[in-house]
């Protein structure tokens, strides 16, 4: 078994503690916080010259990412949100389709697929209109406190929003009581990135 080296273990310790303060202390903010692991570069002890330089560039992007306006987070796969699929679809043609490698738009730290520049553009113009919610993770695992990846063939618009589940047995558990299982999910979100 391979244990780090002694000189890094502070630094990364330093790092992480950092991380959980801001995180803890952004915890009642609306606005949620994405905390960046440092680089696999800064995993060996030859490439971190000066552990307090390293140990500052650290604080000082952990503090821009907490102070900036960072939409919640996305599933996302080789950073392409929700298996690929058109989100605009589920509301505008009222099924799944998959999105085209030539129609994407970058959004909340993911790549989004469309299936036409039309449907780019609506969710361009009002993301948060037309993605899904809880960052489309599974809303069953979110009602229950946890994430879990999503099967999008497995959907559901309630009350004008996008519902994702891992899969047609979960979205069926999910869907014996809807209600209750948004509310324990608002609760929970985004809590449960953490």
């Amino acid at each position: 078994m391979h244990l780090p080296s002694k000189k890094l273990l502070p630094v990364s310790a330093l790092a992480l503690g950092l991380a959980l303060l801001v995180s803890c202390s952004e915890a009642s903010s609306k606005t949620p916080t994405t905390i960046t692991a440092p680089t696999a570069a800064a995993s060996s002890v030859d490439s971190q010259p000066d552990a307090k330089t390293d140990t500052a560039a650290v604080v000082a992007a952990t503090k821009n990412q907490a102070q900036a306006n960072i939409p919640p987070a996305v599933f996302a796969e080789n950073n392409i949100a929700i298996r690929g699929a058109d989100p605009v679809a589920y509301f505008k043609q009222g099924q799944y389709v998959a999105g085209n490698t030539n129609y994407t738009h970058e959004w909340a730290g993911a790549t989004w697929q469309f299936s036409s520049a039309a449907n780019r553009d609506l969710f361009a113009n009002n993301p948060a209109e037309y993605a899904p919610q809880y960052g489309g993770f599974c809303a069953w695992a979110v009602s229950q406190g946890y994430t879990a990846s999503v099967d999008p063939t497995a959907w559901k618009i309630v009350d004008g929003k996008l519902y994702l589940n891992y899969d047609a047995r979960i979205q069926r558990r999910w869907q014996q009581d809807i209600a209750g299982n948004i509310a324990r999910g608002n609760r929970n979100w985004p809590g449960v990135l953490n």
